[in-house]
């Protein structure tokens, strides 16, 4: 494990759980417990729901919990990057939890926040996000899949998300949906998966990543209580947790990246006399690491920042990290050769991880549109 994981990062105090102990400990349990149920969990055999609630016990899902009003996401990037090394699934996951945690800390509900804040950022409550569509939708791709009217003491909600991950019968996860009579008016809100109203049906199977507890979700009538409403109207409210959703992600590419340079280490000593015909060499990419990892721990001091500058390297940033991902995992294949080809190493693996890097929501497409458009 990258020892760079837990070096760059102040705070830590003689006696406290500082942010570098969070994360040796969360690359603690990725190496010992995580990385030999990696297949497992990539073939979808396998949802960690147990080492989930490790993690949480560990520290790994509240270090960036707003404090005075301010925030610092690089403890958690890093341990999602440390878990990221091992399992490009279970960083994924990470991220998920991460998000939710995010969601509910930010909330200017003050009772969700008491109730859920606490349990979600030890891991007690598991749970993700289903921002997919409306991130889609804030940004002129698609059109919101969830409606809602206003009813005494809430709302009513209906529709459907066809993917939502890190999910269960008794998990959370934030969405939005636009009130049915007010186009443009957007809520969002918890959804409590053990509600009569919501149905999990199992996706079908994915390239890579199966055992992340994706599902699609159907909400047929679902009465959301006012104390389960993160932000109405919600759009002041993604703009102020939207930069923070895009770093999180930082965390699996970095992570993928470095374990796509270890691979191409592993293999010098019996293949690096034609290897070294190849374009790409471990040290490009370890060029290429430093810079992304070090923008991002400077973009991640600061995820309140209002500025249109900031914001446009936020995007370009995670432009660049889901690129960098399929770059040192296609260059990582190479190295390997046909040692890389079977399904019992890594190397593939890695490989089918990074498109996902690139196409979680936002994707590289989107990504563009929205640099285009800032």
């Amino acid at each position: 494990m990258s020892a760079v994981a837990v070096s760059r990062l102040p705070g830590d105090h003689v006696g406290d759980p500082g942010p570098a102990s969070v994360v040796a400990a969360v690359a603690s349990i990725a190496r010992k417990d995580i990385a030999p149920l990696a297949a497992e969990i990539d073939s979808g055999n396998v949802y960690p729901a147990d080492l989930l609630r490790r993690l949480g016990d560990a520290g790994a899902w509240g270090s960036h919990r707003p404090n005075h009003g301010a925030a610092d996401l690089r403890c958690a990037i890093q341990s999602i990057a440390a878990l990221g090394e091992v399992c490009g699934a279970t960083a994924f996951m990470a991220w998920c939890q991460n998000t939710l945690a995010w969601y509910v800390t930010n909330s200017g509900n003050a009772a969700l926040t008491a109730r859920f804040a606490d349990g979600v950022s030890a891991g007690k409550i598991l749970g993700g996000t289903g921002l997919s569509n409306p991130m889609k939708t804030l940004f002129g791709i698609e059109k919101f899949k969830l409606r809602g009217r206003k009813v005494d003491g809430g709302y009513v909600v209906r529709g459907a998300l066809p993917w939502v991950s890190n999910l269960g019968p008794d998990h959370l996860f934030g969405t939005i949906f636009e009130i049915e009579d007010r186009p443009g008016e957007i809520v969002m809100f918890l959804a409590d998966c053990s509600d009569p109203a919501v149905t999990l049906t199992p996706c079908q199977p994915f390239l890579a990543m199966d055992g992340t507890g994706t599902y699609g979700v159907q909400f047929r009538d679902l009465f959301v209580a006012d104390d389960l409403i993160l932000a109405a109207p919600a759009g002041p409210f993604v703009k102020k947790i939207r930069a923070g959703f895009i770093l999180l992600q930082a965390g699996m590419a970095i992570g993928l990246i470095r374990d796509c340079i270890a691979i191409m280490h592993e293999v010098a000593g019996p293949l690096g006399h034609v290897n070294r015909y190849l374009q790409e060499q471990p040290i490009n990419f370890q060029d290429l690491l430093t810079e992304v990892e070090s923008e991002t721990m400077q973009l991640a001091r600061d995820p309140y920042n209002v500025d249109d500058d900031y914001w446009r390297c936020v995007v370009a940033l995670r432009l660049r990290a889901g690129e960098a991902s399929v770059a040192a995992a296609h260059a990582a294949m190479l190295h390997c050769g046909a040692r890389g080809y079977l399904t019992s190493h890594r190397a593939q693996r890695r490989l089918r991880e990074a498109y996902f890097v690139a196409i979680v929501t936002p994707a590289t497409k989107q990504l563009r549109k929205m640099l285009a458009e800032a």
